[in-house]
């Protein structure tokens, strides 16, 4: 199948992208440092981070392979929308459940749905870049070192 080829991200929205995503996560791990919390809770919460960024660089790499006629299985595009709904259900479940104040709850959900988007925009920029032949931003700045 003849696609087109993506127009290369700009420079002001790969910035955006990676400052999003660096926000985020930071955003997000300095509230679990600074929590009063368990240490088991606070594994719960940084275990959602990760299970919910595997799933959307997942389910964003399988729906793109799939609108560019590339093979994915039913099976496994379900087992991509699975794990995002249950990271986002499981931490939505915590915060409601948790010993947080509403404005906490707010600043967890908040960081964790950006850190998100955020991901799912850098590796949308990353394969377009690569289906480009360009390289990724960091890669260049190795190679210029």
């Amino acid at each position: 199948m003849n696609h087109a080829m993506p127009a290369r991200p700009s420079g002001a929205f790969l910035g955006a992208s990676w400052g999003a995503l660096i926000v985020g996560l930071i955003a997000y791990l300095a509230g679990l440092w600074n929590a009063q919390m368990q240490l088991n809770e606070k594994g719960y919460y940084f275990t959602l981070l990760l299970l919910g960024s595997f799933a959307a660089v997942s389910l964003q790499k399988t729906i793109r392979d799939r609108a560019e006629g590339h093979a994915v299985t039913g099976m496994y595009l379900g087992f991509c929308w699975t794990a995002m709904g249950c990271a986002i259900a499981l931490l939505a479940i915590g915060l409601v459940n948790a010993n947080l104040t509403l404005s906490e709850k707010g600043f967890y959900a908040m960081s964790f749905v950006l850190s998100l988007f955020a991901i799912i925009a850098v590796q949308k920029n990353v394969r377009d870049m690569a289906a480009m032949g360009g390289h990724h931003p960091s890669a260049l700045a190795a190679e210029q070192a």
